[in-house]
């Protein structure tokens, strides 16, 4: 089983010469690439100048994270894809465990290792954490992170488990599935793209796994801060339009509608902090969802299976309501 790590790269050079070097040092087994989404600093330069062995894939354009490996991918013959992000630093013998269970558990389509906060190191980060879930109305939490709630990695999380969505910041899956699937849905450009994709993985009888003994540690952030308007407006669209397109008939038009009404309460209380330009954010939001609905509706397809992938119950009426902060604190899920 072979594998590549494909790092996509937008105008990063400073994140290439910090991470790179361990990337390197600690994936023997691996051959790296680097997929540049058509950078206007000296990113290319420096890589061949520094890294000649690092292979270079240059994309003619910056269509995000999902067109950008979209277009690196079908240059690349492996097994397994490692997509990783460029403000990741991995550790020692990080690939084994993964590699490991894909050869242990055959039907398990993509994995997840542990996602440390690269300034934090002792907690989990914000972006994967020990794994992603998603509640009954489309809200994306993860084992070791509900919200902004990041807990202390003390190794409650060191397993191998099934999870609902793993994380692009380090995403690990077959080839032969991201080709059937036809890879990232475009339409998102960045942001929830990889959710996206595992929901239709598992529609298609596929497993996601989490490693837990296999660990990265993430800056994130490096592209678009947590507060800035683009990312909250690719977010809010995003969730949406992922709901629209993978949601059960009987159950997208209550859902996307609470959904709705709930962003309204979110972009109210923005404006009430004096954050008006992610009030606006929101509004630019629904207004994209309404603008990409027949396009969307298009794309719903009937699955070959239907997993039950939710938390029963709000993970929002835990966390806000009744004070719910931790993941082992939340009732049983089911996948």
């Amino acid at each position: 089983m072979n594998i590549a790590i494909v790092i996509l790269n937008w105008n990063g050079r400073q994140l290439l010469e910090t991470f790179l070097p361990t990337v390197i040092e600690f994936s023997e087994m691996a051959t790296i690439y680097v997929a540049d989404n058509a950078s206007t600093d000296d990113s290319i330069a420096y890589l061949q100048q520094h890294y000649p062995t690092v292979h270079i894939i240059q994309n003619n354009s910056n269509g995000g994270y999902a067109k950008g490996y979209n277009d690196a991918l079908p240059h690349i013959d492996a097994d397994i894809y490692c997509l990783l992000n460029s403000d990741i630093a991995v550790t020692k013998d990080w690939l084994t465990p993964v590699l490991t269970a894909f050869d242990q558990y055959p039907n398990t389509a993509a994995i997840q290792p542990k996602i440390l906060d690269y300034k934090q190191q002792t907690h989990f980060e914000y972006a994967g954490a020990a794994g992603g879930f998603m509640d009954q109305l489309g809200y994306p939490y993860c084992r070791g992170r509900i919200f902004d709630t990041l807990e202390e990695d003390t190794g409650q999380y060191d397993d191998i488990s099934d999870i609902f969505w793993a994380s692009g910041a380090c995403f690990f899956i077959r080839k032969q599935v991201f080709d059937t699937l036809g890879g990232f849905d475009e339409d998102f450009f960045a942001h929830q793209e990889e959710i996206d994709l595992c929901w239709r993985i598992h529609q298609q009888g596929w497993d996601i796994k989490y490693v837990g003994h296999s660990s990265v540690y993430h800056v994130g952030g490096a592209t678009l801060a947590a507060m800035h308007p683009k990312k909250t407006f690719l977010n809010f669209r995003n969730n949406l339009l992922m709901m629209l397109k993978n949601l059960p008939s009987h159950t997208v038009v209550p859902l996307i509608f609470i959904r709705m009404v709930l962003d309204g309460i979110a972009a109210i209380k923005f404006l009430a902090a004096g954050q008006p330009a992610l009030f606006v954010a929101v509004l630019k939001a629904h207004g994209g969802f309404y603008r990409l609905f027949p396009t969307f509706i298009k794309k719903r397809e009937k699955p070959k299976t239907r997993k039950k992938y939710y938390q029963i119950s709000s993970v929002v009426w835990k966390y806000y309501i009744r004070n719910k902060k931790l993941f082992n604190q939340l009732s049983s899920y089911i996948l």
